[in-house]
């Protein structure tokens, strides 16, 4: 059974920094990819950054320069670093594993496996 457990969201002051967390377990796939994304209240899930098997990486507009995903493919663990938090920061964060996959997916319709979801708030 395939499991993404999440970790490492909270409550943080604008310019502050978070790392998040997402070990996954229960697949053997050899390409796919780990992808961030967040749903703030009242808004659709967007994507936020992904990384591949093979260690391509997308980021969006919004956050580039400020985020950065890594991995630890020994691990299948995956990282989200977000730092210059603003308040437009604040939602819920997810990660989502999209199998057979070579690239880096962008949209929520592209993966299978979902976190539960951790809430980042930025204060302002």
């Amino acid at each position: 059974e395939v499991q993404l457990v999440e970790s490492g969201g909270g409550l943080v002051q604008t310019g502050g920094s978070l790392r998040l967390s997402c070990a996954a377990s229960g697949f053997t796939f050899a390409d796919y990819a780990i992808g961030w994304f967040r749903q703030a209240p009242g808004k659709k899930r967007e994507g936020v950054s992904c990384i591949s098997s093979t260690g391509n990486t997308w980021y969006a507009d919004s956050v580039k320069g400020r985020f950065t995903v890594s991995a630890d493919n020994a691990q299948k663990t995956v990282y989200l670093q977000m730092n210059t938090l603003k308040p437009e920061d604040t939602a819920d964060y997810f990660c989502a594993l999209a199998t057979l996959v070579t690239g880096t997916p962008k949209y929520p319709g592209e993966y299978s496996y979902w976190s539960y979801g951790t809430q980042v708030t930025v204060s302002s």
